[in-house]
């Protein structure tokens, strides 16, 4: 086959010791930035609505209800809680993130995609798509993998965020955590959520890379100037559209993590208590709530009938 490219595969393994950490150090920070917005979703994931909607406009000048946005919503949890309650169930979250880039890293590793040459718009049709699709099976591993080993601490990390609805503090430390749904569970009470989770994952991965591909071969010429500048964007707007597809997995998973396990906000009236994650992507389908909390912005109250605005 054509040579590696010079240096590729080498330089990235002879990376300063240093680097790792500092890499690892960044992800901790920006989660811990980011996390505020995080918990905020999670409390619309589930339903919670301590703040009534408000009269607003939309493009078109009629009256819409609007459920509070991020911001209002944040300063009502700092009322409730001072400013540190914005980080509830963030000691959690950073040893689930810091778990998911040391196993990623360990299974590129381990699993090395060797010739890793991306696709050059010299290679034929066939070849481009099987350099694709190992690309991508590669990425599906590592992505599995990291989700398995990292999503324990993540079902920990939302049932502690989860217990603003009820004022609870029946977990509080993650060692206490563990071993109450261990006990309490067993060892399946960590993979709660677990499968729609993966499920988005790879449907994500695989419609994100092969959709890319395909526009980028086929809708992108080549005698374009700026061809290889809008190559590289096709990806992330990719991933931002696939993204909204893929939104109801990761919606269902949450939610069946904080479901039934004895905290308000996974019990009636918030949610029955469901069978499979099936049972919940249907109860939430039915209501219309598959995106809820997909966007924390402009939040449509949903309006019954009976209800005139104006």
């Amino acid at each position: 086959g054509p040579l590696p490219p010079p240096g590729g595969g080498a330089a990235e393994a002879a990376a300063p010791e240093g680097a790792e950490g500092l890499f690892l150090l960044l992800g901790a920070g920006l989660a811990a930035a980011s996390h505020p917005v995080l918990y905020v979703k999670l409390l619309v994931q589930v339903g919670h609505e301590p703040l009534p909607p408000t009269i607003g406009r939309n493009v078109l000048g009629r009256k819409v209800l609007y459920l509070p946005g991020f911001f209002t919503y944040a300063r009502h949890i700092v009322e409730v809680d001072g400013k540190r309650g914005l980080f509830r169930g963030l000691a959690p979250r950073l040893i689930s993130s810091t778990l998911s880039t040391i196993t990623r890293g360990s299974v590129k590793k381990a699993f090395p995609l060797e010739d890793m040459e991306h696709v050059s718009n010299k290679d034929d049709v066939k070849t481009s798509l099987r350099k694709v699709v190992r690309e991508t099976s590669h990425e599906m591993m590592m992505q599995c993998v990291s989700r398995l080993v990292s999503h324990p601490l993540h079902v920990i990390s939302m049932r502690c965020m989860v217990q603003f609805v009820g004022r609870e503090v029946k977990y509080s430390g993650v060692f206490s955590a563990i071993g109450r749904i261990f006990k309490e569970e067993g060892i399946l009470g960590f993979f709660v959520g677990l499968v729609p989770h993966i499920l988005g994952d790879v449907i994500f991965l695989w419609c994100c890379n092969l959709l890319a591909h395909f526009i980028n071969t086929y809708a992108v010429d080549d005698n374009f100037s700026q061809a290889s500048v809008i190559r590289s964007y096709t990806k992330f707007v990719m991933g931002i559209a696939v993204s909204m597809l893929t939104y109801p997995f990761l919606l269902v998973g949450d939610l069946m993590a904080v479901n039934n396990c004895g905290l308000r906000a996974g019990l009636p009236p918030y949610a029955p208590a469901f069978a499979s994650w099936i049972h919940c992507w249907r109860y939430l389908s039915a209501q219309g709530q598959l995106f809820r909390g997909s966007s924390l912005l402009f939040r449509r109250a949903p309006v019954p009938a009976a209800f005139p605005i104006d």
